[in-house]
């Protein structure tokens, strides 16, 4: 019995480096880091986000008083649906501007630190330590205490939030 290789897998090969460079260029922004504000009021972006972010981001209002950072080929996309929304309802117009009226697009620096304007900072109520929350898409930047009392509440509400989301098919 000879070894060794024939073209009859050549293509399955193809189409299986295909699907790893699409697995490997999609990105998911996941994990919970906290870390503290220098005295100049940067914070050290999560090493783990810096590589999957880029060098540039926009920070913008997020819901539940935190603020959403999402990297700037996701932020295209978002921006580029809100903007393509009726600008006839007053709840799309409102959200409109809160959502890119807010949008600050942020550099990260040499070393992996961002400066958030004042005005998230305290919209987010930004105190000392700053809990990065990776959600698929984007981070969420909390305040350790409003963080630590959210995930407190829905913790609580985790077996009725499984069971609708079971309803609906997802889990």
């Amino acid at each position: 019995m000879q070894v060794g290789r024939s073209g009859k897998f050549k293509e399955p090969r193809k189409a299986l480096s295909k699907l790893l460079k699409i697995f490997k260029n999609s990105s998911m922004l996941i994990g919970e880091y906290t870390h503290s504000q220098d005295e100049k009021k940067r914070i050290s972006m999560p090493s783990k986000f810096r590589k999957e972010i880029g060098k540039k981001v926009v920070v913008t209002h997020g819901l539940d008083n935190c603020l959403f950072m999402y990297p700037l080929k996701e932020w295209n996309k978002i921006s580029e649906k809100l903007g393509s929304l009726s600008m006839g309802q007053a709840d799309t117009r409102g959200f409109n501007r809160i959502m890119l009226a807010g949008a600050v697009e942020i550099e990260i620096d040499a070393i992996g630190r961002i400066l958030i304007p004042d005005f998230l900072r305290q919209f987010g109520g930004l105190d000392n330590k700053v809990v990065f929350a990776g959600v698929h898409s984007r981070v969420e930047i909390w305040d350790e205490g409003r963080w630590k009392e959210y995930k407190s509440k829905v913790l609580k509400q985790a077996d009725h939030l499984a069971q609708k989301l079971g309803e609906i098919g997802v889990i």
